[in-house]
């Protein structure tokens, strides 16, 4: 294998190297995305790997192919959490000793996973990059082999079997959405797939705060950003691979980016209607299928990863439901007398809307002595749902006041 290049032939034998242990993902046929965006819609469902995310099958393509003297001296290896699982995993299959460098601000589900497969974790720096460095100094310090998360064509060629399965499955796919970070990914996939049928669409998708290749495609040189802001940790990379930008540059037809708040939607889309636990990164390509210029095609969108934390994974919900207006939380001021609270509740049983809370207090009110201000937080089916219940409170008398 040239150190540069990537061809099908190394990806096809990628797929030999890991099929022992990595899991064949089958493709999930989405009616839902497919209605909302003029395509038939399959998810390739890489959250459901081994490990959680598709970092695996690199991880574990470059490390069986070190040498027996290379083992020996022990790997290290940067990441923002699932490329670290990856090594992790793969080191503890082969008992081979191991160090991670992590950013402070990984989540903490990815910290502990990684640890519990035995290796050495270290957290370093605010973003990858800053994980980087570190890892880079250990390796000179220690004399580990790095292990790249994205930039090197033995990672690529692992990740390239995603492709292989989708194709296998889906001989006639049209075009395949791919999150990109470092650009590893979508490399490996866009090389199997294009020497497999030219005729296949491969589209990457980035996060808006964090849109370091496409800007690098923009500009027809690799651009490294000063900062990176965007709830997509795994693709939060200021500092994009020199080997995939050049293989991206051949391969890949168009790269789209979505805001946070899309992503937000589609993790919720994602739990809601296909039961699938994903993380923000994970969701980047669901987040762009409404910004395709394709219809009525074959589309498959590939979810990288699905190791999200509780408590994140409840605040994304949270905020999925007021994006889809499922949640509606207003105010009114009532005439202090009894009475009043009761209408209220008519008023939203009348419109089918679900209380989950309700405060009522006299002390908001600046006239108390004669009003109270009641907050309400109901559940809703949508847009539509909550401009109804508002016009009926304000045909009723009310005042409504929308706290979000």
């Amino acid at each position: 294998m040239n150190l540069n290049t990537l061809t099908l032939d190394d990806i096809l034998e990628a797929k030999e190297r890991i099929r022992d242990i990595c899991v064949d993902t089958k493709l999930i046929y989405s009616s839902d995305l497919s209605k909302n965006c003029g395509n038939q819609v399959y998810i390739k469902p890489e959250n459901l790997q081994l490990t959680g995310a598709f970092k695996l099958r690199g991880a574990l393509n470059k490390i069986r192919k070190l040498t027996d003297e290379q083992r020996r001296r022990g790997l290290i290896a940067s990441s923002a959490g699932n490329h670290a699982q990856g090594v992790a995993y793969s080191a503890n299959r082969l008992g081979i000793k191991a160090t991670i460098v992590m950013p402070r601000t990984t989540p903490l589900i990815k910290v502990q996973a990684t640890k519990e497969y035995g290796v050495n974790v270290i957290l370093r720096g605010e973003c990858y990059d800053e994980a980087y460095e570190e890892a880079k100094r250990l390796e000179k310090e220690k004399g580990y082999i790095f292990i790249h998360p994205f930039d090197d064509v033995e990672i690529m060629a692992g990740q390239g079997t995603i492709a292989l399965e989708i194709l296998e499955e889906l001989k006639d796919t049209d075009a395949i959405l791919v999150p990109i970070g470092g650009g590893g990914l979508i490399s490996g996939i866009a090389v199997a797939a294009k020497s497999i049928n030219p005729k296949i669409k491969v589209i990457g998708v980035e996060p808006e705060g964090a849109k370091a290749m496409k800007v690098s495609m923009d500009e027809g040189k690799l651009v490294n950003l000063l900062q990176v802001d965007t709830i997509a940790d795994g693709g939060a990379v200021k500092n994009p691979g020199h080997i995939a930008f050049d293989i991206i540059k051949e391969y890949v037809d168009e790269i789209i980016t979505v805001d946070d708040f899309e992503l937000m939607e589609a993790v919720f889309i994602l739990m809601e209607k296909h039961k699938l636990v994903v993380e923000a990164t994970g969701a980047l390509t669901v987040a762009a299928l409404n910004k395709l210029k394709l219809k009525g095609k074959k589309v498959v969108s590939l979810v990288s990863g699905g190791n999200i934390d509780v408590v994140t994974m409840a605040s994304m919900l949270n905020r999925g439901l007021l994006l889809r207006g499922r949640i509606f939380c207003f105010s009114v001021k009532l005439q202090d007398n009894p009475g009043q609270l009761l209408n209220i509740s008519r008023i939203l049983e009348k419109r089918g809307a679900n209380v989950i809370r309700l405060q009522h207090d006299q002390f908001k009110a600046i006239d108390r002595l004669k009003h109270v201000v009641l907050e309400i937080t109901v559940e809703t089916n949508g847009y539509e749902h909550i401009d109804e219940i508002i016009k009926e409170l304000n045909w009723e008398g009310y005042e409504v006041y929308r706290v979000y």
